[in-house]
Formats: structure tokens, sequence, C-alpha cells
């Protein structure tokens, strides 16, 4: 699986450009809540709450993964092929074949 994320680095902190996670889709598949996943990671329900609206860490990312039983690139929503995200207004940019 390929995966092309953009990421903004401010005090440390990666903010998600395109913000799209699917934490919630695969909580609901295993049965469980935001609230069980904090306390399984070790932090507060708002923090996990930042995280998943993409205000997050690397470090975050793997434990939120490992607390799932995933890999951390199952944690975002598939972007089309041969598209990126813009660093700037967050839209998708596709590329035609011959670019």
């Amino acid at each position: 699986m390929s995966l092309i994320c953009m990421f903004a680095v401010r005090n440390n902190m990666f903010t998600i450009m395109d913000n799209e996670f699917r934490i919630a889709e695969i909580l609901k598949s295993k049965g469980m809540t935001q609230t069980d996943l904090a306390e399984k990671i070790g932090i507060s329900r708002v923090g996990l709450s930042k995280a998943i609206n993409g205000n997050t860490t690397i470090t975050t990312l793997r434990k939120i993964a490992a607390a799932l039983g995933v890999p951390v690139p199952e944690l975002f929503v598939p972007q089309p092929t041969n598209t990126i995200t813009c660093p700037h207004c967050g839209k998708p940019i596709k590329f035609e074949k011959g670019e």
C-alpha cells in the first residue's frame, strides 16, 4: 500500500493536512470507543480527540496503531492514485500520465 501524506511541523507537532483518519471506522469494527482507546494508550480522551482531528505526533500515531492492531498507514483514508495533497489548501492534486 502506498501512502502519501503531507505534514506541517509546528513546535514538534505534526498537523495532518488532509485530516482524514479511519480511526473511528477501525474503532467501530473492533467494538471499541474513543474512551477505550485513550485509556489503552495512556492519554486523555481530549488528547485523543485532538490527535484524531489532525494535531498529533508520530509517537501517538504509532501508539494508536499498536493499540488497534493495525499498521500506521491503515489509520489514514486511502488517497486516490496519482494524487498528493496540497500543503497550502489541503485539496488533492491529481497527476495525469506523462506529467
